[in-house]
């Protein structure tokens, strides 16, 4: 092994904390400049350019990044074995205890939590059902929502074997309704757009006794949002781990009723036989989601927020006396409830079109991506400011500059 593997080598030991056979929290064995360095490290070995996020969480971009206390504790996780279902009953308590909710599950993302809680409403009346999931197509059981609540994420409902029925009215509601229905399903992103407001929605499960799901997997900040749902009266709400929530990637919440929640466990990894098997939550992720949720209960939120606003100040500033460019900052109202900045300018003036800005952005060095999020419209450019590190809010500035002042002619 010559010089240079020696020190990656070194360097991804301290980074990861592995040092005489055990595995400590890194960020209490790695100078800043270590870490930084085996970040690079892998990503040029993988032949992979590491990205600069003005996109914000963004699945393909791999979400967010965890912050030191979190990567400590799913590093410590890794140190020892333990009794999974012992665990995941227990960082699923104190997550509730935490939010202010019944129950609690780590699962693997929003879309497994998905999963799960049809599931979890298919046999929580009969757990002898868990093993028969999916169900045949004929008869399939049936799921009730909206027309407008239409998603990518609708396949993890029909993974179980139910049928998703549209309604657009209360009466549509109602005739719908038979002895196959077993779960009312919705997007929090998507109630803007509801012909059925979320309370009537709620109540009129709770009148037929109808167990309800909602996905508000991108809908934190802010952190009451964590139980409002469930205050509200929805049964299961599940969330992204990965998103807001700062946790593992592949991890996600979701959050009910106790009896919802054991019977999702059912259908869940670490146990065989049932759909969720597949699914599996490491004890790193458990550990790390745990951490997770702790950190953003007790987060300073105004002082993150002023942080969001200051980066955006930054780029504001790099840009403001180009010919032609204004700027707006925008919070979307449900999900991605973060602040943005729109960017616009006179294409007479500035001649560069906003897909050819996104482009440049992204093949120059380093790479920066930017992507349009649920609640920002569709005018001007969009740079989020979510998922920034220190300092690469001068570096998106610049470039804004830098290509912005080429266009002008």
């Amino acid at each position: 092994m010559d010089e240079q593997q020696n020190s990656v080598s070194r360097r991804t030991l301290l980074a990861t904390g592995a040092v005489g056979g055990l595995l400590a929290p890194r960020n209490l064995l790695a100078a800043p400049e270590d870490i930084e360095n085996v970040k690079q490290d892998v990503y040029r070995q993988l032949g992979i350019k590491p990205i600069i996020n003005a996109a914000g969480t963004i699945t393909t971009l791999g979400g967010s990044l965890m912050p030191p206390e979190v990567l400590a504790a799913w590093s410590a996780a890794a140190t020892s074995f333990v009794n999974l279902p012992e665990l995941q009953d227990r960082i699923g308590e104190q997550i509730a205890e935490m939010l202010g909710v019944e129950a609690a599950l780590v699962t693997t993302g929003a879309a497994g939590g998905i999963v799960l809680g049809t599931a979890a409403a298919l046999t929580y009346r009969d757990h002898g059902l868990v093993s028969r999931l999916p169900f045949p197509a004929q008869p399939r059981v049936e799921v009730i929502r909206q027309k407008s609540h239409h998603e990518c994420y609708d396949n993890q409902v029909i993974a179980c074997g139910a049928r998703l029925v549209d309604v657009e009215s209360r009466q549509d509601f109602e005739q719908a309704i038979n002895e196959r229905t077993a779960m009312m399903f919705a997007y929090n992103v998507h109630e803007g757009d509801s012909t059925i407001p979320q309370k009537e929605w709620v109540e009129a499960a709770r009148k037929h006794s109808i167990p309800t799901l909602l996905d508000a997997a991108a809908d934190t900040p802010p952190l009451d949002a964590l139980s409002r749902y469930n205050q509200m009266g929805y049964d299961m709400v599940v969330f992204s781990g990965g998103k807001a929530l700062r946790g593992p990637q592949d991890a996600g919440l979701l959050l009910g009723r106790k009896d919802l929640i054991a019977a999702a466990k059912l259908n869940a990894a670490p146990r065989c036989g049932n759909i969720g098997r597949g699914m599996k939550v490491s004890k790193e992720d458990m550990v790390a989601m745990w951490a997770a949720v702790r950190r953003y209960v007790n987060l300073d939120h105004a002082a993150e927020e002023q942080q969001w606003q200051q980066r955006i100040d930054v780029i504001v500033e790099s840009v403001a006396d180009l010919p032609s460019v204004t700027t707006r900052r925008v919070v979307p109202p449900i999900a991605n409830h973060v602040p943005h900045l729109l960017i616009f300018w006179d294409e007479s003036r500035l001649r560069i079109a906003r897909s050819e800005l996104k482009q440049k952005l992204a093949a120059g060095e380093p790479s920066i991506a930017t992507a349009r999020v649920h609640g920002t419209g569709d005018e001007g450019f969009l740079i989020s400011v979510f998922m920034l590190e220190p300092g690469e809010d001068q570096v998106v500035g610049q470039r804004l500059r830098q290509i912005l002042e080429q266009s002008d002619r």
